[in-house]
């Protein structure tokens, strides 16, 4: 057996591990590089392996840091299938056609700033990959249920157990038989934060011979979270005071909802005033939502009842999403009072960017930057505090005050990852420590072998492990 470590390894996005055999090829996640132009450097590399040899794919989630080049396998040659949960395959239906509109918007607008620069007749560039390869690659898609054995090869089974991390997130138990002996590999995919909203916690696992564990907030501890909701109110009562407006990045999938109950529930509590506008600014986070809703079952107790007031008659009348992109030109229009949520959480592309350009030079305005913020982001440069950003071709000062809600991440902290690796009853054979920025993977690896005395590596993009 070989694994060999093609994304999140010493960094946080490009999610792809590939473990192959004598007899089986697969690869868990397929994700899409984020954070500047080293990672459209990356993408454009994808992949180091023939898609055609690869049997199948298993998926801990939708999130696009997990998924999004999906397409590009199958555009390439993968003809197998991608197995994940149901809620996960309703997110890739919107999410990866998503992607797909996104990639064509952004090469247009570099073409147009090409042929600007340098006349009509240079060379254009193509789009990583199209809304209808996105649309093609969903066909690939088999939906597995929490806890049911998933039978992909004659040897291999898999059981997809809750992550807690975003709805249809999934820890991947792996057996894998070979030469008459089977091993037990397990993909934490990206674990949730135990006592938030709307989530359950992580599932415990037991066992495994080999252990791949995320480690994105692996140097950290989340701030409690109750402190975070009242900064929240905080943020939105003073800036609505001064008359501005309260800007949101947010993931579609997981932060958008998360957001929008602990504002419903801010306004049920009456902390925060009923009549404020909450804008949903994203097409894919309302068909996210409406998914959400779906699969209601799958949230916690407290979660399924705030919802159900919020769509009750006693619920806040005034959350809306909006549905055309006149409807999103239209926000710009708006001088205060407005709560606009709006994709991508990263504030790479998409609409947020046009409201950032609209709201940063405005300090009576506020931006909640409500989760994690690769290296190389928008939404990174605006963490680290600097003075002006550029969005398309233009330098934006900021003036607006920026808000860090870490409370909200939907990554488990250093101290429930801990927690999460106590349940194990022996040490795996080896642990391999991913999905963390590189300082913060090494820092994490090495706190694991001195807490609890386990064979750990952090392996690098491009690294093969024998088993």
């Amino acid at each position: 057996m070989k694994i060999s470590f093609f994304g999140a390894a010493h960094e946080v996005t490009g999610s792809c591990y590939l473990v192959e055999t004598d007899q089986v090829r697969f690869l868990v996640d397929c994700g899409m590089f984020q954070g500047g132009r080293e990672a459209e450097v990356k993408n454009r590399n994808f992949p180091h392996f023939d898609p055609e040899q690869i049997d199948f794919v298993l998926l801990t989630h939708a999130h696009i840091d997990h998924s999004g080049l999906l397409p590009r396998l199958t555009n390439l040659g993968f003809r197998g299938p991608v197995y994940c949960t149901a809620a996960t395959a309703d997110l890739l239906g919107v999410m990866l056609p998503d992607s797909g509109h996104i990639q064509e918007k952004e090469v247009e607008w570099q073409n147009y700033a090409k042929r600007k620069k340098r006349g009509k007749y240079t060379s254009e560039i193509a789009p990583l990959y199209t809304v209808i390869q996105a649309q093609n690659c969903l066909k690939h898609l088999r939906t597995v249920e929490y806890d049911s054995e998933c039978n992909p090869h004659a040897q291999v089974r898999v059981h997809f157990r809750d992550a807690g991390h975003i709805l249809g997130s999934a820890i991947l138990e792996v057996w894998l038989e070979e030469d008459g002996q089977t091993q037990k590999l397990v993909f934490s995919g990206d674990l949730g934060m135990p006592m938030r909203p709307l989530m359950n916690d992580p599932t415990p696992i037991e066992s495994a011979d080999y252990l791949l564990v995320e480690s994105t907030y692996g140097n950290r501890q989340h701030k409690n979270l109750q402190d975070t909701i009242d900064e929240l109110a905080e943020a939105v009562n003073a800036t609505l005071h001064k008359k501005g407006n309260v800007i949101i990045p947010a993931f579609a999938v997981g932060r958008t909802q998360e957001i929008l109950f602990l504002l419903t529930k801010l306004m049920h509590e009456g902390r925060i005033p009923s009549n404020a506008q909450i804008v949903v600014d994203s097409p894919m986070a309302t068909a996210a939502t409406a998914i959400t809703m779906k699969h209601h079952d799958l949230l916690d107790a407290e979660s399924q009842a705030i919802l159900n007031w919020g769509r009750s008659q006693d619920g806040p009348a005034h959350i809306r999403f909006t549905e055309t992109v006149e409807d999103s030109i239209a926000l710009n229009h708006i001088h205060h009072g407005a709560i606009i949520i709006s994709a991508s959480g990263m504030c790479n592309a998409g609409r947020i960017k046009q409201h950032l350009k609209f709201n940063l030079p405005r300090p009576e305005c506020a931006v909640l930057i409500a989760g994690f913020q690769a290296y190389g982001t928008l939404g990174r440069k605006l963490v680290d505090q600097v003075k002006s950003v550029r969005i398309y071709q233009e330098q934006v000062p900021v003036r607006a005050k920026i808000y860090t809600l870490g409370g909200l991440s939907a990554h488990a902290d250093q101290g429930a990852l801990l927690a999460w690796l106590k349940h194990f009853k022996k040490p795996p054979r080896q642990t391999f420590v991913v999905h963390g920025e590189e300082e913060t993977a090494l820092g994490f690896g090495a706190l694991i072998q001195q807490e609890l005395d386990w064979r750990v590596d952090v392996p690098k993009l491009g690294t093969v492990v024998d088993g």
